[in-house]
């Protein structure tokens, strides 16, 4: 499913190269859920946009489902992307203006995979499946924090991806929602097969995924 090869990335700053992650070596099998922690800095929110294809690496390969991404043409790229990684974020980043069942069939109308019908089908279906039936008109400033990460998970598997990324989801989340988002998490890997790997600074949370890997100084130490 994914596989990363001497992965590495250095920015160019007015204080001159700074290397987030050393040259990491990772495979992760179909249908794994894994978790990468690390401190703050530590180079696993890089490492992550690496694999997503939103961050070029400054050296190395990134194979998801066999192909590798960064070798494709810019357009190419964001067609994969929008088909096989889905994406969830520290913040929901939810378009106010539109409501939250407009949001969730977003992308799928932006690939072009399904006409307007099938997509907002698809929309209110995930939303059903999230527990957020009653909400599919509102908008996202009607939800509460929980709502609005569950409408975001929605949103990043209405293209039915075969990876999903999530960086620090539950971060701003009080307990019992981020409970409730790691179960959603379990259930989407458990019933849908979905590879999920995700970020955190949280062990307790970590420890409820198939595998644990540590990050620091750029490096997988684990």
């Amino acid at each position: 499913m994914l596989s990363c090869g001497n992965v590495g990335k250095t920015y160019s700053t007015e204080r001159g190269p700074v290397t987030a992650v050393r040259g990491i070596n990772l495979e992760v099998p179909r249908g794994q859920f894994a978790a990468i922690v690390g401190r703050s800095g530590s180079g696993k929110s890089s490492l992550m946009a690496m694999i997503g294809g939103l961050s070029r690496p400054t050296r190395g390969v990134v194979l998801v489902e066999d192909t590798e991404i960064w070798a494709l043409p810019d357009d190419d790229m964001a067609e994969f992307r929008n088909r096989q990684i889905g994406f969830v974020f520290q913040l929901p980043s939810l378009l106010p203006s539109l409501r939250v069942v407009d949001n969730v069939a977003l992308p799928a109308l932006l690939g072009r995979r399904q006409d307007s019908a099938a997509a907002y089908k698809a929309a209110a279906g995930l939303l059903d499946q999230l527990g957020l039936a009653e909400h599919i008109d509102a908008y996202p400033t009607e939800l509460s924090a929980g709502e609005q990460r569950r409408a975001a998970i929605a949103r990043a598997m209405i293209n039915d991806p075969s990876l999903l990324l999530a960086d620090e989801p539950t971060s701003d989340l009080d307990e019992p929602t981020e409970s409730e988002i790691m179960e959603r998490f379990r259930a989407l890997n458990r019933d849908r097969g979905v590879t999920l790997i995700m970020v955190t600074h949280n062990l307790r949370l970590a420890e409820q995924a198939d595998r644990v890997l540590h990050i620091a100084d750029g490096g997988l130490v684990s």
